[in-house]
């Protein structure tokens, strides 16, 4: 018997390692795998968009914005001088915090009278942001030592929470959870579809039907898209309602953005799907997919401390939209304009790759 078992065990790998396409899902994705979560899943802050807003002028407020960008941690890539254009940086995601000083807190420094430095931080990203708050007290903290080495400077940060005051962690997980759980979910009914047609034998008879590529397309999608709507409002009932996350924007908004991005994952997994062969091929394929997508999206670790080439790459993530999209309607009453940037990215690769699923399938008609 334990020989009989051998030689199936042997035979199985035979198999898998003689079809050169089990091969390269078994070789190549593993190494993908490795270099994108040893790069891009960095929980390290570092040169964290920082923005200036210096209503003093004076030696000590300047001394403290260069020991900033002499700083690993903070990248200085804005100077502001009113409320409205510190909100808008932090709005846009152009700077993951402010830095502000009052007209007279060199002064202040000057006279030993208490001095305080603003911090405005974006805290829908919690973890990021408590991360942030730490780097920035140990810098004004090591100004003061040195201004009176062995004594004490009256000189603090004063923090404020923008958008996530408790810095509730479920604050920020649960809008994340709203954009990756429910597209991974169309992207799997999709990515089946075609080939499960295949796999049944009926695949040839559907495109001897009078439907063409396009309606074929279309009728696949429109289910994916229904089911992975439907568990995305399973799961912002759940984070509204069960574990009570302020919801602060438009439901329309969010609604319609969503049907965007649902577009988007049933488009990858048709397009997964229009090239697999089987049913087991098109759920690799999507293993393959998520797994990287969901490391590039910035759902766990920030964006902005991958290294540039996977900056650039997450580009082409509709998570990484979805996810700003839906934490800044959840938290912050996002401006329609302002989501309309995260928007078409998502319809564009939709579109795209839609329109490669559309090709393969017209291909196959053709032969």
């Amino acid at each position: 018997m334990l020989q009989r078992i051998l030689a199936l065990i042997v035979k199985e790998l035979t198999s898998l390692w003689k079809d050169p396409k089990t091969r390269y899902v078994l070789i190549i994705p593993p190494l993908i795998q490795v270099l994108l979560f040893a790069n891009a899943a960095n929980y390290d802050v570092t040169h964290a968009r920082l923005a200036i807003w210096n209503d003093d002028q004076g030696r000590h407020s300047t001394e403290i914005i260069r020991r900033f960008a002499d700083s690993n941690a903070f990248r200085p890539v804005a100077v502001v001088a009113s409320p409205a254009a510190a909100q808008r940086e932090i709005d846009t995601k152009d700077a993951a915090a402010v830095l502000r000083f009052g007209q007279t807190f060199s002064a202040d420094v000057e006279a030993g009278r208490p001095a305080a430095v603003q911090l405005l931080l974006d805290t829908r990203r919690s973890n990021t942001a408590l991360m942030i708050d730490g780097y920035a007290s140990d810098i004004v903290a090591t100004y003061a030592a040195s201004l009176r080495p062995g004594g004490s400077v009256p000189l603090v940060v004063e923090t404020r929470n923008w958008f996530n005051p408790t810095l509730d962690s479920r604050w920020f997980v649960l809008p994340g959870l709203v954009a990756v759980l429910p597209f991974l979910m169309a992207m799997l009914v999709s990515a089946l579809s075609l080939a499960r047609e295949r796999e049944f034998g009926t695949f040839e008879q559907m495109l001897v039907t009078p439907l063409g590529p396009l309606e074929i397309m279309i009728g696949k999608a429109v289910p994916a898209i229904i089911v992975g709507w439907i568990e995305a409002n399973m799961v912002l009932a759940a984070a509204i309602l069960w574990f009570g996350v302020p919801f602060q924007g438009s439901l329309l908004l969010l609604e319609g953005a969503l049907v965007v991005y649902m577009l988007a994952g049933v488009s990858i997994g048709l397009a997964i799907s229009a090239f697999a062969r089987t049913q087991q091929q098109g759920i690799l394929g999507v293993f393959v997919y998520a797994a990287p997508a969901t490391v590039l999206s910035g759902f766990a670790s920030p964006i902005e401390n991958m290294p540039p080439a996977f900056e650039w790459l997450s580009r082409l993530d509709p998570i990484r939209y979805m996810i700003v999209l839906s934490r800044g309607v959840f938290l912050q009453d996002m401006r329609f304009d302002i989501a309309l940037l995260q928007i078409w990215p998502m319809a564009l690769i939709g579109l795209v790759l839609l329109t490669i699923a559309t090709v393969a399938v017209r291909r196959a008609l053709v032969q």
